[in-house]
């Protein structure tokens, strides 16, 4: 199956954050953008208003790497999977996707600017974990944890990791999920007061797949 380039000779590219599944910007391709893209790695696209290639991040040194380029089932669509290097957006917004569309009272669509881009939940909850930080601990049990560090966030994990395990034995899927939520939440709380983004998470997972658990955890020497 061939691509479908447009009469123009290009295709839409969607640019996707291949760890947080974020979409990053939206270009243009055509044949040589693309085949230089998959001979580099680095996201190349076709400018129609000045009809040349361009690199991105060439100038602004914010690249994008490409792990994978994916077509769509009518193979007119393309879908970038990379691991950005700093925003994407022109602006210096991480995403060129901060601008929300809402109805107005005749059902016309409104454009409104939000203070932050559209992202994934737990990119999302990431964040608000992180801007708790300047919170009252009085008002926010998440600055409260921050401020009592390892000892309070490391019992709670445990607790809730606890009563995760006993509603899986024997609760409701709904319980399973709540408490399910509450072991991610303070999973993230932990990773924020030691500076760890979830990014790093999500790359270690991806760098363990294709690899036997077992073989993982004797590689670390723990036991399996």
């Amino acid at each position: 199956m061939s691509l479908k380039l447009g009469p123009d000779g290009l295709l839409p590219a969607v640019v996707q954050d291949r760890l947080t599944g974020q979409v990053r910007m939206v270009a243009w391709m055509n044949a040589e953008a693309l085949a230089r893209t998959l001979a580099t790695g680095r996201a190349t696209f076709f400018s129609r208003s000045r009809g040349a290639l361009w690199v991105k991040g060439e100038t602004s040194g914010h690249t994008l790497h490409v792990a994978r380029v994916w077509a769509d089932c009518d193979a007119d669509t393309l879908l970038v999977e990379v691991d950005p290097a700093g925003p994407s957006c022109h602006t210096g917004s991480p995403s060129c996707f901060f601008r929300r569309v809402e109805a107005e009272g005749d059902g016309a669509p409104r454009i409104v600017d939000e203070p932050v881009d559209a992202t994934a939940l737990i990119e999302r909850l990431e964040r608000t974990i992180e801007a708790r930080r300047d919170a009252s601990a009085g008002a926010s049990y998440t600055r409260s944890l921050l401020d009592a560090g390892a000892p309070k966030i490391g019992a709670k994990l445990r607790e809730e990791a606890g009563e995760l395990a006993d509603a899986i034995a024997a609760e409701s899927d709904e319980r399973v999920a709540s408490e399910a939520a509450d072991v991610v939440y303070h999973l993230l709380v932990g990773l924020a007061s030691r500076g760890v983004p979830f990014r790093a998470v999500l790359a270690e997972l991806d760098r363990r797949f294709g690899t036997s658990g077992h073989a993982e955890k004797a590689a670390r020497g723990r036991p399996a």
